[in-house]
């Protein structure tokens, strides 16, 4: 298989962090809003053709078991992958052992017309260490050669067999749909609804602040599946093409420190963070509003201690136009501009949170 020399541009890195999860709640609620939401659909097959097409899994979406005609394919595939990437390191070390040889040809030569004694043996030996070194980079380029061209004609066929699927799949997703109805029609589902533990509505004045923290984390939410998307890019460049890549993991790692710093506040409105409640538990509505209310202090202290420090970082590398020092070289800046940018969320909330528990100790609400 050809090598993929493919390196996200910073560009297309910080618009998709953006731009993916307008598209991902976009489909969401349009699926939402269906009456047929969660039987098969053309976007999500086409979705499996273009990423795990080469393993049949869009046919396997759609319950068609000639998925399993694309398995061997694959396997094809990565064993004759395996077979270039071997030959690569035969050629590179005969190559080595090839110029090592034509190096001692000199100096053997250089010894002859010194009149050195052994200096004709020494010669006669480095001719043929020379040209059995030329034979077998020969005959490795040769296999190299070969073994590319084997792994050009098994991934041109896994290729044409995808193509042929493209153009199957409108008629697949209606065959699955009408199988889909008729099974409807015959099948009783018990369908028993989970009564999920309820966000507790803040004040009315602080009803915007609840809004803008529940949008940022149902938007940051949305980033774990370019991360799926990503490292299954690196797993398929790595072990199919040969190629891994430079950026996916840092690129990863800064977009999960990103989302920590910004879900924070989401979390916090939840009430999903870890919390020691030994006595807590034990507590009324009441008695717990005001265990908050203390122990908010600390809460404060922490985030408006986070809040300075974190705008000192980011206003710090945003006048240097801080950068990583690995070869991918992406901007620091919105990475360290999102802990204060989390830590004013979370002020926010915590606000929103204390005059809610004042309100609720002193009963004024309901």
């Amino acid at each position: 298989m050809p090598s993929l020399t493919f390196v996200l541009p910073h560009w297309l890195y910080w618009s998709s962090l953006a731009v993916f999860p307008l598209v991902a709640v976009y489909f969401v609620h349009r699926e939402r809003a269906r009456r047929d939401a969660g039987r098969a659909n053309l976007f999500l097959a086409y979705f499996f053709l273009v990423t795990v097409g080469f393993l049949g899994m869009h046919r396997f979406y759609l319950k068609n078991r000639w998925g399993f005609i694309f398995i061997p394919f694959f396997i094809a595939v990565l064993w004759t992958s395996t077979q270039v990437r071997d030959g690569r390191e035969a050629v590179s070390l005969a190559r080595s052992q090839s110029e090592h040889a034509e190096r001692l040809m000199p100096r053997a030569k250089a010894d002859v017309a010194a009149g050195k004694a052994g200096a004709a043996d020494r010669l006669v030996k480095a001719e043929a260490d020379a040209a059995a070194a030329r034979a077998n980079l020969a005959a490795a380029v040769h296999e190299l050669g070969r073994a590319g061209s084997i792994s050009r004609i098994a991934g041109l066929l896994l290729g044409l067999v995808i193509v042929g699927d493209a153009l199957l799949i409108p008629g697949l997703v209606r065959r699955a749909r009408v199988r889909e109805t008729q099974r409807a029609a015959t099948d009783h589902e018990i369908i028993v609804d989970v009564p999920a533990t309820p966000v507790k509505q803040p004040l009315a004045p602080f009803r915007p602040v609840d809004w803008l923290v529940r949008v940022t984390g149902e938007f940051v939410a949305y980033w774990s599946v370019l991360a799926v998307m990503a490292y299954y890019y690196e797993v398929v460049a790595r072990y199919v093409f040969n190629s891994p890549t430079n950026w996916v993991h840092e690129s990863m790692f800064l977009m999960f420190g990103i989302q920590y710093m910004l879900a924070g506040a989401y979390a916090y409105r939840d009430e999903t963070h870890v919390r020691v409640d030994i006595v807590y538990s034990h507590l009324s509505e009441r008695g717990r509003a005001i265990c908050d209310i203390i122990t908010s202090a600390f809460f404060f202290l922490f985030v408006g201690t986070m809040l300075v420090t974190g705008w000192r970082f980011a206003s710090d590398a945003m006048a240097v136009g801080e950068r990583s020092f690995t070869e991918w070289g992406i901007q620091y800046w919105p990475v360290k501009l999102a802990i204060p940018v989390g830590a004013a969320l979370l002020l926010l909330q915590g606000l929103s949170r204390l005059m809610r528990d004042i309100a609720t100790a002193t009963r004024r609400f309901g």
